[in-house]
């Protein structure tokens, strides 16, 4: 008797442990996994900023910049013809329309 339960004892030991074993293996599996689908993502974000579309050139507005700049420097004009602006404003302000600023 004192075999048999010795053997019984063996067997459900090891079963335990071979158990407890296969749990921490699928866990650590799954870990990893999930690592790599992060990793995934990240370079997939990654390369989608890579590849989006640059912003507009500024080219359009650049053609509409004079068009602005005439329309401001009349404005100036008239506010000068009025006798809103001095002499030395209205140079002041002309100069920093067609500074561009």
């Amino acid at each position: 008797m004192p075999l048999l339960r010795g053997m019984a004892r063996t067997a459900v030991v090891a079963g335990t442990a071979t158990a407890v074993s296969n749990r921490v293996s699928r866990r650590q599996a799954n870990r990893w996994a999930q690592q790599d689908e992060q990793q995934d993502e990240q370079q997939q974000y990654a390369q989608q900023q890579q590849y989006t579309a640059p912003p507009a050139s500024p080219a359009p507005q650049a053609a509409a910049a004079p068009r602005d700049q005439v329309a401001q420097l009349k404005d100036l004009a008239e506010l000068k013809a009025q006798g809103v602006l001095t002499d030395a404003e209205f140079e002041a302000q002309k100069a920093r329309i067609l500074a561009g600023g």
